[in-house]
């Protein structure tokens, strides 16, 4: 979740906040601020980007220098020399600061800048090192530090963000202001993803249609808006989300100027938050602050590159899979009777119709119409998905003893490959649907329909598990305005960690 995050429902009535705020405005400036948090994380990824490269230069040098030694002094010298400029290629490329600009910024998010960084930084170190005379690194052991320092950056940045996440430093108390769905919405994401490092304790309203049953986990509502302040001291409040949506201006604005001062982290919900996804654009006219929204029609150039990327990579996963695929086939052959590959009909780009291929997981004739109920079931009532996260029914033994491996594994997307060559499909996209699925969707579920449906997309990797049936819709939307090849890269990336995290956690 961004700074800018989504819009509240509770309403309160309008308050005086002035006295009350003041009363404890003076006890809480002097506070340690949220700024500890806010140099925690940089501070360890500079560390572990030094550490990274270090390890790298000195492998590579080692190995293919023609030393046996890591390099001689002056090389040695030259590198650490550089260090800096290195660390200043990558604050330039935004690679210490998006932790605290993006919530659910991990480093796969990190892969672009990371190469970019190591690039640059190698063909500067080669170019000083033959300016200044001295026979500095030989290409060969550039390139393969190159290839370590592409590995290993990554790696000391996914430790150093996990040494980060068990610091007390990274934790903030949390209170939403707003306990109406929206509110309750942004709590359920915040406790189902500690990694965000927003500890919940409770919301701030005063309506009185909300009721304790309603609220997420154990947590209740603290008090009204008049007290936000007190529990911000008494409960060492470090960040605030504002999640009102019919709140009177007036209190909103008041709310907001009294609590600017003191050192927490505030986060609002926008208006038409439905609208508005993760690549907006801030700007002013003469101080006045604009939101803007990206084009929604994309380039021909980044349409052709997608399809040939989809092109490229299912072919050769075909090709390296085919063992597997083969061995698969074996084994559904001999567990029960039918065909190998079960074909549904499931809607493509613009809702045109098309045969998805997957490997059959359930034994023949069993009925669909279970499967209808249990959508229409999911989108009124909320039901989360089921252990693999793809909300496939468990009909009990309609499942086949291969199929539970199947779909436990997800490898009976496999067969979907096909569908990526013909062009029915991407390997990134919205989850393609059933037609009577679409039947009930909101009308700004239809977007999803703009682009290829894919193998895998943004819920399957950030919330595959636990989301409920619409938030899974609402994800594909998000990933439909926010596309880019860039986002497709690093879903591809998070994908495979996602099923081994998925794996790990149903044994």
């Amino acid at each position: 979740m961004s700074r800018i995050a989504a819009r509240p429902r509770s309403v309160a009535p309008a308050i005086d906040l002035t006295e009350a705020v003041d009363e404890h405005t003076r006890h809480l400036l002097g506070r340690p601020s949220t700024a500890r948090r806010s140099r925690l994380v940089p501070r360890s990824l500079m560390i572990a980007d030094v550490l990274g490269l270090t390890v790298a230069y000195l492998v590579a040098t080692h190995h293919w220098g023609g030393q046996g030694v890591p390099g001689s002094t002056r090389e040695l010298i030259l590198f650490a020399c550089s260090l800096p400029a290195w660390l200043l290629v990558a604050k330039l490329h935004g690679l210490y600061h998006r932790d605290e600009e993006r919530t659910d910024h991990c480093t796969t998010d990190d892969i672009v800048g990371v190469f970019h960084l190591v690039t640059i930084g190698a063909w500067l170190l080669l170019v000083v090192s033959r300016l200044e005379g001295w026979n500095g690194p030989s290409i060969i052991s550039l390139t393969g530090f190159w290839l370590l320092a592409v590995i290993l950056v990554p790696l000391s940045r996914t430790v150093a963000r996990r040494l980060c996440r068990r610091s007390r430093a990274y934790v903030q108390n949390t209170v939403i202001v707003g306990a109406g769905d929206i509110g309750q919405l942004i709590c359920r994401k915040l406790i189902k993803h500690p990694e965000y490092g927003a500890n919940v304790v409770g919301f701030v309203d005063r309506s009185p249609k909300i009721r304790r049953s309603d609220l997420p986990e154990h947590l209740t509502i603290l008090g009204g808006p008049d007290r936000l302040p007190e529990i911000i001291e008494r409960l060492h409040v470090e960040r605030v989300v504002i999640a009102f949506s019919n709140a009177p201006v007036p209190e909103l604005l008041a709310l907001l100027r009294q609590l600017r001062p003191l050192p927490i982290q505030i986060d609002l919900v926008p208006w038409l938050f439905e609208l508005i996804g993760a690549r907006v654009s801030v700007h002013t006219v003469e101080g006045l602050t604009l939101i803007g929204l990206p084009a929604g029609r994309r380039s021909t150039a980044s349409r052709i590159l997608k399809r040939a990327i989809d092109v490229a990579a299912a072919a050769a996963a075909l090709i390296v899979l085919s063992p597997l695929m083969a061995y698969i086939a074996i084994r559904i052959r001999r567990d029960s009777p039918g065909p190998i590959l079960f074909r549904q009909t499931r809607l493509g780009t613009g809702m045109k119709e098309f045969t998805a291929l997957k490997f059959r997981t359930m034994k023949v004739d069993t009925d669909q119409e279970a499967h209808r109920e249990y959508i229409r079931k999911s989108m009124s009532l909320q039901v989360a998905a089921e252990g693999n996260g793809l909300f496939k029914l468990d009909r009990g033994n309609a499942v086949t003893n291969v199929g539970r491996w199947l779909r436990r594994t997800s490898l009976d997307e496999l067969p979907q490959l096909i569908n990526v060559l013909k062009g029915d499909m991407s390997l990134v996209g919205p989850r393609p649907c059933i037609p009577y699925e679409a039947e009930n969707f909101a009308p700004h579920h239809l977007e999803r329909f703009s682009m290829p449906q894919g193998i895998t997309g943004l819920w399957q990797v950030a919330a595959r598990a636990n989301s409920t049936y619409l938030e899974a819709l609402d994800l594909d939307v998000a990933y439909v305005r926010d596309w880019s090849l860039g986002l497709d890269l690093r879903l591809i990336l998070r994908t495979p960690l996602q099923l081994l995290r998925q794996r790990t956690s149903t044994t």
